[in-house]
């Protein structure tokens, strides 16, 4: 049972960075442009 005092608090951390994480992905623009990406890696140089 004392674990759960130990394992809660460290989850909701967990899930607050990943949270944080998507945040700033989303913010600096990291998925505005997925169709184009997709074939932008099969073109050539």
């Amino acid at each position: 049972m004392d674990i759960l005092f130990l394992l809660i608090p460290l989850s909701v951390v967990l899930v607050l960075a990943i949270l944080v994480g998507l945040w700033w992905a989303v913010d600096r623009g990291q998925f505005d442009d997925i169709e184009n990406e997709g074939s932008r890696i099969l073109q050539g140089d």
